[in-house]
């Protein structure tokens, strides 16, 4: 019996240094990682000067223009789509004043869904770019 305790002993006070050790190097990797972090972050803000900060400002803040002007023209085409009724007149006018005019409304019901769908589209790909932004 004699013989046990003491192997139990020992395994005690080895597996209590190797704890000891295993929680120093933990808690020495994570000073480090900690000061390294602050290194980068502290760098990051010394690469970023005031001018591209405004620019980015000014980049985000067009993006939210887009997005704004997106939802008015939404708004309208959902209106004109629901108070249509049943005439109505599509107009299109190029620069050499060149004009094109229906009142076909299966045609007109077609040409709104379809650029209502696109609007939505672009809106969700500025909205996405807006989250991703980084400032």
């Amino acid at each position: 019996m004699a013989t046990t305790v003491k192997q139990n002993g020992t395994a005690k006070k080895e597996n209590a240094s190797v704890k000891k050790e295993v929680q120093k190097k933990l808690t020495d990797e994570a000073i480090g990682k900690t000061a390294s972090t602050e290194k980068a972050v502290a760098s990051k803000k010394a690469t970023i000067s005031l001018d591209d900060r405004i620019q980015n400002f000014e980049k985000l803040r067009g993006l939210a223009t887009q997005r704004e002007r997106l939802s008015q023209t939404l708004n309208e085409l959902t209106k004109f789509n629901y108070n249509q009724g049943d005439s109505a007149s599509f107009y299109i006018r190029d620069s050499h004043n060149l004009e094109f005019k229906t009142t076909n409304t299966n045609l007109i019901k077609l040409v709104t869904t379809h650029l209502q769908s696109t609007l939505e589209e672009r809106k969700s790909e500025i909205e996405e770019q807006i989250v991703e932004f980084e400032l």
